[in-house]
């Protein structure tokens, strides 16, 4: 082979190399188009299709957030979840079946396992179950109820470490527009908070019994169903007031909710765990029914009875009786007691609840339409 015929093989192999090389190069910028077309058109598609998307950054919590957040963690182990249980044996199997009444709420009152809820919540079980905020479930047994504060107390035998009682405030300084705080567990939803204001005070709602509870608290936090018994909170996470219902013609909250005041709750409850019952401070009375007062034009508590060896009949008052001749003579009617003014027989029975048994007070009362006085020992 000659000098001229290797110099042709070298151009031509050179040549071959140079178009390979070239078409290669064209290949691979084909497929990385190719690849991000795709790539591209995949993207496209996960937004499209509201897939996964890029986290976006993360926000601070403000202060408001950040101290209503600790105020639900640190409550909230003192609220529970109550069920209300009819039991009923079969006259013939004896089989016994156990049907759930109603549930509401509740909290932990103090270390020795007392549970505070409304009355309505337990009325008409047999059997109630507590459950507390780690999940646990404790059968309860009633310490006391007062029907006409919607007001019950149940206990709990449980380990110390488990109860976290809860901490107590006071509604006398409470004022319109003060932040509050409700948890309890609505539709049995447990462990919910809803916040909100005082929308005001010093309302007055009829318990289940028909007596009036005063001094109600209003706010606008939602209370549902099931919210019963729990327990309303100011923005330090003290207890004061409990949840007792809704107004609204659907059962549903429509901005306004009652809580019965702490103070009442406090005297009460105290009464409930010690008596089993309320020890109403009384006069030794027995007065006439308020449909008879309205219809006689009288404006007080008139006494219809009096009770033997009661303070008042020691005290000399005198009750409805009627003469020789079958007229009626107007027994005593109470005016004021310490000077705070009565005007009906539900008035008498809330200005008394202020005192203890025990104590004496003035009685300001009508006899023949003039005014007197007199002091009376209230019993029990």
């Amino acid at each position: 082979m000659n000098i001229k015929n290797i110099i042709i093989a070298i151009i031509v192999l050179s040549v071959g190399f140079l178009i390979g090389s070239n078409f290669k190069n064209k290949n691979t910028d084909a497929d990385a188009l190719t690849a991000e077309i795709k790539s591209t058109n995949d993207q496209s598609n996960v937004q499209k299709d509201g897939h996964r998307r890029d986290v976006s950054p993360m926000q601070y919590l403000t202060s408001s957030e950040q101290a209503t957040i600790d105020l639900f963690e640190k409550s909230a182990p003192s609220v529970c979840f109550i069920t209300t249980i009819n039991s009923r044996e079969d006259q013939w199997t004896r089989n016994v079946t156990e049907v759930p009444r109603g549930t509401g709420s509740g909290f932990i009152w103090d270390e020795n396992g007392h549970i505070i809820t409304n009355f309505h919540v337990i009325e008409g079980g047999n059997k109630f179950k507590v459950t507390l905020s780690d999940g646990s479930s404790w059968v309860a047994v009633v310490v006391g109820v007062e029907p006409n504060k919607d007001l019950a107390v149940l206990k709990i035998d449980v380990p110390q470490v488990k109860l976290k009682p809860i901490p107590v405030g006071q509604s006398s300084t409470l004022r319109v527009g003060q932040s509050v705080y409700a948890i309890g567990n609505p539709f049995g939803l447990d462990q919910s908070l809803t916040t909100g204001v005082i929308s005001a005070l010093g309302r007055e709602i009829k318990s289940l019994t028909g007596r009036p509870i005063r001094d109600v608290i209003q706010t606008d936090a939602a209370i549902n169903p099931g919210n019963s018994g729990g327990p309303l909170l100011d923005s330090s996470g003290r207890l004061i007031g409990v949840n007792t219902m809704i107004y609204s013609p659907s059962g549903a909250s429509a901005g306004i909710g009652f809580s019965i005041p702490v103070d009442e709750v406090n005297w009460v409850v105290s009464d409930l765990i010690k008596y089993g019952k309320l020890k109403r401070p009384v006069l030794g009375v027995e007065l006439l029914p308020t449909q008879y007062a309205q219809n006689w034009g009288v404006e007080g508590a008139m006494i219809l009875s009096l009770t033997a060896n009661g303070g008042a009949a020691k005290a000399g008052l005198k009750a409805l009786n009627r003469n020789n001749s079958g007229e009626i003579i107007f027994g005593d009617i109470i005016t004021a007691i310490n000077n705070q003014k009565v005007t009906s027989n539900n008035d008498l029975i809330l200005t008394l609840e202020k005192y203890n048994p025990g104590e004496k007070v003035k009685v300001e009362f009508l006899r023949d339409n003039n005014l007197r006085q007199v002091m009376v020992t209230l019993g029990s």
